[in-house]
C-alpha cells in the first residue's frame, strides 16, 4: 500500500510535543511492513536548514495557487538509507521564523502547506491510496483533495488524526476567499460559528477520522472534553476510531540510554533504579536517599494537565517521606509556584524550570512513581515512557491515561500503576499514599509491579497494524 502522512513536525528532525513523537514511530513502523511505501511531508523550517545533522538534498521547485497569488515551493528530500521518503517543503517566508508555532499568520502559513503537500506528492510522482493528515495544521488536506485536488488522486482517500481537539484552526470568515481560494461552496464548510475552522473541515471531509485513543474518541462526543467539536463529531461517529499511540523503543530504552549513569532492564530494575537516582539527587542538591520515593513529574505546566490538583496537596503531600522533582515550563503562576514551593522545601523539592531532554529521560530512570493528574489527555506518552523506564505511573482516569494504565490489584498483582476516577486533589492524594503504601510496605509487590510494567510491549507495532486495518477498510 502507498500510505503517505502529511504533519507539521516529526522527531528528530523537528519536535515540539506528542506529535513530533508520533510521526517519528509510526511512519518508521509502516515503512517496515512489507509491501508498503511511505512518505512523510514537512515543513522545511528554518531551524532544520541550520542543523547540520540533517543532511537533504533538493528535488523539484515549482508554485502553488493561493487565492489571488502564487508561492514558491520548493522541495528537499531527507538522505538516508531507510525505507521511508521524508519530503520537506521549503518556503522562507513561511517556514524561516522564530519559532514553528504561535505566529500570527499560522492559518495562512498552514493552508499554504496543505495545498505544498499536495503538490509535492504530485510532482515527486508519489500518487498514495491513503493520506493520513494530523491535527489543525494539515485539517485542509481533506477539502484540497477533494477539490482542487480531485482530478489528480481521484482514488486517494484520506484519513484525520486529532492528536489535541483543544487546537482546531480558526480564520475569519473570509479565509477561503483571502488565501484558498476555492469555490463559495467550500467556505460553508469551514464555517462554524460565522468564522473558518480547519479541523471542522476535515471531520466532514475526510474519508474517517480518527483520534489517539479508544477512551479520547468516546470523550470526544461529549461537551466537556471537544471544546466545541462534539456536535460535529458525534454527526461523524459512524466514521470514528480510537487508535492509542506507541513509542519508539529504540529511542526510549534504559538497557542502551547513554544519558543514564547506569543502564539496566527488568532484572536490574533495582540497582539501576539506585544507581540512577543517587546521581540525580546529587546533581539536583536534594539529599541522597536510595530509599526515599521520589515522585516525578515531567511535563507543560498548564491547567489541563493537572496542575492545579499538584499544587493544592503540594503541603500535604511533602508531609511524607518524598522527594518531587519536576521538570517542564509553562504558565507563569504555575513556575512561580513550584520556584516558591522548592525555596520552602529545599531538601525534597527540585523544580527545573526548562526543557531539557537529557534530564527527563534522567528523572524516568531515576524516579520511583510517575504523577499524570491530567484533565483531560488524549493518549500522553509521558506514562507509557516512563513504565518504559520502571517507574510506576499515577493517573487520573481519563483519555490514553485510562487505555494504557490499568489499576494495580496488590492481591492479585495485575495492573500497571495506580488511578483516581474524579478530577479531585483529595482523590489524587489517596492515590498517591496507596502507592506509597506499596513502595514503602510491599516491598516485593512495588518490584513485581516494576517489571511488569518494564515488559509491557508499548511500541509501535500494534498500533500499526490497526491502522493498517482501518487504511485497508478505506
Amino acid at each position: 500500500m502507498k500510505i503517505a502522512m502529511v504533519a507539521s513536525e516529526a522527531a528528530p528532525l523537528i519536535k515540539t510535543g506528542g506529535l513530533g513523537d508520533v510521526m517519528q514511530g509510526l511512519p518508521a513502523e509502516l515503512s517496515r511492513m512489507k509491501g508498503n511505501e511511505v512518505a512523510l511531508i514537512l515543513p522545511y523550517y528554518g531551524v532544520m536548514k541550520r542543523n547540520p545533522a540533517i543532511k537533504t538534498e533538493f528535488i523539484t521547485s515549482f508554485a502553488v495557487s493561493m487565492a489571488w497569488r502564487n508561492c514558491h515551493v520548493g522541495v528537499f528530500r531527507v538522505k538516508s538509507r531507510k525505507k521511508l521518503q521524508i519530503y520537506l517543503v521549503d518556503n522562507e517566508q513561511y517556514f524561516n521564523r522564530s519559532r514553528v508555532y504561535g505566529e500570527g499568520d499560522d492559518g495562512e502559513r498552514f493552508a499554504y502547506f496543505a495545498k505544498a503537500a499536495l503538490s509535492t506528492l504530485a510532482a515527486v510522482g508519489f500518487i498514495p491510496d491513503v493520506i493520513q493528515c494530523n491535527d489543525w495544521q494539515t485539517a485542509l488536506v481533506p477539502m484540497l483533495l477533494k477539490s482542487e485536488f480531485s482530478s489528480t488522486f481521484p482514488n486517494t482517500k484520506t484519513l484525520f488524526t486529532i492528536h489535541n481537539v483543544e487546537y482546531q484552526g480558526w480564520g475569519n470568515n473570509c479565509f477561503n476567499m483571502d488565501v484558498l481560494g476555492l469555490p463559495a461552496e467550500y467556505t460553508d464548510i469551514m464555517d462554524m460559528g460565522g468564522a473558518s475552522n480547519f479541523m471542522k473541515s476535515a471531520v466532514v471531509m475526510a474519508d474517517a477520522v480518527s483520534t489517539v485513543s479508544e477512551s479520547y474518541a468516546g470523550e470526544l462526543m461529549h461537551p466537556y472534553f471537544a471544546h466545541g467539536m462534539d456536535g460535529m463529531l458525534r454527526q461523524n461517529a459512524h466514521k470514528m476510531r480510537g487508535i492509542t499511540n506507541g513509542i519508539d523503543p529504540d529511542a526510549f530504552n534504559p538497557q542502551t540510554d547513554k544519558r543514564l549513569t547506569l543502564c539496566y532492564d527488568a532484572t536490574t530494575v533495582g540497582e539501576g533504579k539506585k544507581a540512577n537516582k543517587l546521581a540525580l539527587q546529587k546533581d539536583l542538591g536534594l539529599p541522597q536517599d536510595e530509599d526515599c520515593a521520589m515522585l516525578a513529574m515531567v511535563s507543560r505546566l498548564v491547567s489541563h494537565k493537572g496542575i492545579d490538583l499538584l499544587t493544592n496537596i503540594a503541603d500535604r503531600l511533602l508531609d511524607r517521606r518524598v522527594q518531587l522533582v519536576i521538570l517542564g515550563t509553562g504558565d507563569a503562576q504555575y513556575e512561580e509556584f513550584f520556584r516558591a514551593l522548592q525555596e520552602k522545601y529545599p531538601q525534597q523539592v527540585a523544580a527545573v524550570l526548562q526543557f531539557d531532554g537529557g534530564l527527563a529521560n534522567r528523572i524516568y530512570a531515576a524516579a520511583d512513581l510517575y504523577l499524570m493528574p491530567s484533565k483531560s489527555e488524549p493518549c500522553g506518552l509521558s506514562q507509557i515512557i516512563a513504565m518504559r523506564y520502571g517507574t510506576v505511573p499515577i493517573v487520573h482516569a481519563v483519555g490514553g491515561l485510562k487505555d494504557t494504565v490499568w489499576p494495580f490489584d496488590p492481591q492479585s498483582g495485575k495492573g500497571r500503576g495506580f488511578t483516581f476516577q474524579s478530577y479531585n486533589a483529595e482523590d489524587f492524594l489517596y492515590a498517591i499514599d496507596r502507592a506509597l503504601d506499596v513502595f514503602y510496605n510491599q516491598k516485593e509487590a512495588f518490584l513485581r509491579l516494576r517489571e511488569q510494567d518494564m515488559k509491557e510491549d508499548f511500541s509501535w507495532r500494534k498500533p500499526a497494524k490497526e491502522y493498517m486495518a482501518l487504511f485497508g477498510a478505506l
